[in-house]
């Protein structure tokens, strides 16, 4: 090598260092340092009273839920009461967040951690912010990768991982990126998961008619008491109730769960309720049920909407033989009866103006044709073949010789 080769050598080493050095320096730049500690709550203040509004916004879609006098309801369906159980749960758990570790992030970091908004980057997190009443953003919380631990000797169910943590960012700043030991896997950016899934309770079930749009597939089941057999209405021939089919309605609706609530523009036409299957369910206690079944959505859920009256009695009627001294506690055991149920019709009725969507099993009894409920018919068609030992239970004949 010469010397003029040395000095090139020299002075394109020098170059690479210098572009070395500005690349370290601005990429040193984009980290922050965390200004948080290990134990500290993530948030400094965070006022629960304060929060009267919550955006959830993640990379597949957005739901608003927000506060109307003392109750909460979720604004993509249509104001819909909000499960305040599962909100306030939420709420707290932000207000008492602790760090479990402080991270010292900048921006590549903080993609490989889903810590970038919603529409900001391939990998981005899910951004929760909590406002005041007048819709102000009072603070806000990114929610980035679950942290995953291993489980020891891993599972016998398959797999060997589960989440045990999350990475956070808090009021949009780097410097506030923690991982916590809360993973929020149920916080997630869909109506369904927020509205409230209480519903009304079918209970001492009397009578089912239904009527369907084929005259063929209508049918009545009713009972005599809450624990006698179901008969069916108008048996034919030697039509028979098979009881193991119709023991699926002891328990129709007793506890019934819908899955989500239709938004309030979907017309009639487009749900199947302008030509519904129509249900009426009748109970011992004097309520009664009007059911409008239309059509599946495009994951086999049913579109239904119902009705509730009830006729109830206002005075109680004296026993043939009932003494003076039990009057006064008979009268006390009916009016506290009464009440109750007027109490159950009124938050019942509630349900009356919305349509819902249900997951097939759950309705399913009222969506049978009429002789899903009848015993299967035996084919005596066809004879017993003989025997090559004569009749069944014949003993074969023996030969003398």
């Amino acid at each position: 090598m010469n010397r003029n080769q040395l000095i090139i050598l020299i002075i394109v080493g020098a170059v690479l260092g210098g572009v070395g050095i500005t690349l370290t320096r601005k990429e040193d730049a984009s980290w922050k340092d965390s200004s948080q500690r290990m134990g500290q709550k993530l948030f400094s203040s965070f006022d629960v009273n304060a929060v009267e509004g919550v955006g959830i916004k993640g990379p597949s879609g957005s739901v608003t839920l927000a506060k109307s006098g003392e109750a909460w309801g979720v604004a993509e369906r249509a104001n819909y009461p909000a499960n305040f159980g599962s909100l306030h749960d939420f709420l707290i758990k932000v207000m008492e967040l602790k760090v479990t570790q402080p991270i010292r992030a900048g921006g590549s970091q903080l993609e490989r951690m889903e810590l970038v908004p919603p529409g900001k980057g391939t990998n981005s997190g899910t951004l929760v912010e909590f406002k005041d009443k007048g819709g102000k953003v009072l603070t806000s919380l990114l929610l980035g990768k679950k942290h995953v631990r291993e489980s020891a000797g891993g599972s016998p169910f398959g797999g060997g991982s589960f989440p045990n943590g999350r990475y956070v960012m808090a009021g949009g700043d780097p410097a506030s990126v923690a991982l916590v030991s809360e993973a929020f896997a149920s916080i997630e950016p869909k109506a369904e998961e927020w509205i409230e899934k209480e519903f009304l309770k079918v209970e001492k079930l009397r009578a089912v008619t239904v009527t369907a749009t084929e005259a063929t597939n209508s049918w009545k089941l009713s009972r005599e008491t809450e624990s006698g057999e179901w008969k069916l209405a108008d048996l034919k021939g030697d039509e028979k109730l098979d009881s193991a089919k119709t023991s699926g309605l002891n328990y129709l609706l007793t506890s019934a769960n819908f899955h989500d609530v239709a938004p309030p523009d979907r017309k009639p036409e487009e749900t199947g309720l302008d030509k519904p299957v129509m249900a009426k369910l009748e109970t011992f206690d004097g309520f009664s049920y009007t059911v409008k079944i239309g059509k599946a959505d495009a994951e086999g859920r049913s579109f239904a909407q119902f009705t509730t009256t009830a006729d109830l009695p206002k005075e109680r009627t004296p026993g043939k033989d009932e003494k003076p001294e039990d009057k006064e506690k008979l009268d006390k055991e009916f009016k506290e009866k009464a009440a109750k149920l007027q109490e159950k019709l009124k938050k019942e009725q509630f349900h009356d103006k919305w349509v819902y969507l249900f997951d097939k099993w759950s309705i399913d009894n009222l969506l049978k044709a009429r002789r899903e409920f009848l015993a299967d018919k035996k084919d005596d068609s066809k004879k017993e073949e003989a025997s090559p030992l004569g009749a069944p239970g014949a003993l074969p004949t023996l030969d003398p010789k």
